[in-house]
C-alpha cells in the first residue's frame, strides 16, 4: 500500500484570539478499490480516537463539513482530537475525470477502503461523521469493523435499499431533470429548493458546473444501487457503538431515518430531529450539531470537564433537575431541537436532558 500523494496546506479560516493556524495534510493510498484521498488536521491525542468524517453525493469533505467543522464552538471539540476527512473517489478538489467504462466502487467496497485508510495512519480506534452517502459508508464499516468504531453521528443516514417502487420513481425522474438537480433534491428539502436562498444557489452552482460532474454521476449511481444494511433490534446485525441519529425537519430522509432509529439498540441511539435545519443540518445549524456532539462526546467519556456552551449556559438548574428525573430511565433519547426548546443527551446511554436553544 503506497503512498501516492502528501500536500501541506494551511487551513484557510479566520482565527479565533491566541490559536494558531491549523496546518493540514493531505494524503492518497492505495486500496484494492483504487485510489482514496483524506486530509488530517491536527496530531493523534494519546489514548483517543479520531473523528472521521464521510461525506454525502455531490460534495466534497470541504463543501459538506467546512461550516461545521470552522464554527467557534467546534474548536473545543477539535483541539481535543485529531480530524481525518475522507473523500469518496473522484470528489477530491482537482480530481481527474474518470475514464469512460470507469466501475466505480460500491458503497460496499468504499467502506471497505477505510482500513487502508487507518493503517496508513497507524489510527487504531475512529469516531465516524457521515452525512448521506457517508453515513451509509461508516454503517458498513462499523458493521464489518465494529472493535475500531467507538461512536457514529449519521446525518440523513437511509439504511434501506431502493425498493421497486423507488426505482421507478428514480427512473421517471430522470426522465425529466437533470444529474444536479436530482442530486439537490437528495441533499435538500423541497421548500428550501423552492425558496431558492442563498445557500441553494451556492450548492446548485457548486453541482451544476462542477469540473468533475461525470465522477459525482458515478458516486450517485452506487448510492442508488446500495444494499439493505439490514438492521434489525437484538439480532448481531446492529451497530454495537453509541450511535446519534441527526435529520432536519421536513428533510427529504426523515422517514428513513426514524425507522432507522426504530431498529438500532435504544440504549446506544440518540435521535435528533432539527427544526429550522432543512436537509443539511451541518450546513445550516451547526451550532446546534456542535452543542449534541460535544454532549455525545461526554457521554462516551471523553471531554467531561468541557465548559459549557451558549445552549446549556442559561439552564443549569434545569440540566440538574432534568438528570435527576432521567436518571432511572432506560430508553432511546429522542431529540427536538428548535429556537425555543430542545433536548440534548449527557451522560451515560439512555439519559435525555433539556436545554434552552
Amino acid at each position: 500500500m503506497a503512498e501516492l500523494q502528501e500536500v501541506q496546506i494551511t487551513e484557510e479560516k479566520p482565527l479565533l484570539p491566541g490559536q494558531t493556524p491549523e496546518v493540514a495534510k493531505t494524503h492518497s493510498v492505495e486500496t484494492p478499490y483504487g485510489s482514496v484521498t483524506f486530509t488530517v488536521y491536527g496530531t493523534p491525542k494519546p489514548k483517543r480516537p479520531a473523528i472521521l468524517t464521510y461525506h454525502d453525493v455531490g460534495l466534497n469533505y470541504k463543501s459538506c463539513f467546512k461550516p461545521l467543522f470552522q464554527f467557534a464552538d467546534m474548536q473545543e471539540i477539535i483541539q481535543n482530537f485529531v480530524r481525518v476527512h475522507v473523500d469518496a473517489p473522484g470528489m477530491e478538489e482537482g480530481a481527474p475525470v474518470f475514464p469512460l467504462g470507469y466501475q466505480y466502487p460500491s458503497l460496499d467496497q468504499l467502506a471497505d477502503m477505510i482500513p487502508c485508510i487507518l493503517q496508513y495512519l497507524n489510527f487504531s480506534t475512529i469516531i465516524g461523521v457521515g452525512v448521506g452517502a457517508g453515513a451509509y459508508v461508516l454503517s458498513r464499516y462499523a458493521l464489518t469493523h465494529p472493535d475500531t468504531v467507538e461512536g457514529l453521528v449519521l446525518i440523513n443516514i437511509d439504511p434501506n435499499a431502493k425498493g421497486w417502487m423507488d426505482w421507478a420513481a428514480h427512473k421517471l425522474t430522470g426522465l425529466t431533470s437533470s444529474i444536479p438537480e436530482m442530486i439537490l433534491g437528495h441533499l435538500f428539502s423541497q421548500e428550501e429548493l423552492s425558496g431558492n436562498s442563498e445557500l441553494i444557489q451556492k450548492y446548485r452552482n457548486i453541482i451544476t458546473h462542477a469540473p468533475n460532474l461525470e465522477n459525482i454521476e458515478l458516486y450517485w449511481n452506487s448510492y442508488n444501487n446500495r444494499r439493505d444494511l439490514n438492521f434489525e433490534r437484538g439480532s448481531d446485525i446492529t451497530l454495537k457503538c453509541p450511535v446519534m441519529l441527526v435529520v432536519g425537519d421536513q428533510a427529504p430522509h426523515e422517514d428513513a431515518v426514524v425507522e432507522c432509529n426504530s431498529k438500532l439498540d435504544p440504549t446506544q441511539t440518540s435521535f435528533l430531529k432539527m427544526a429550522d435545519s432543512g436537509g443539511q443540518p451541518q450546513l445550516t445549524q451547526p451550532g446546534k450539531l456542535t452543542e449534541a456532539f460535544k454532549y455525545f462526546l461526554q457521554g462516551m467519556g471523553y471531554m467531561a470537564s468541557s465548559c459549557m456552551t451558549r445552549l446549556s449556559r442559561s439552564r443549569t438548574a434545569s440540566l440538574t433537575s432534568a438528570a435527576s428525573l432521567d436518571g432511572n430511565r432506560s430508553r432511546s433519547r429522542t431529540l427536538s431541537q428548535s429556537s425555543e426548546s430542545g433536548h440534548l443527551p449527557s451522560g451515560p446511554p439512555g439519559h435525555t436532558m433539556e436545554v434552552s436553544c
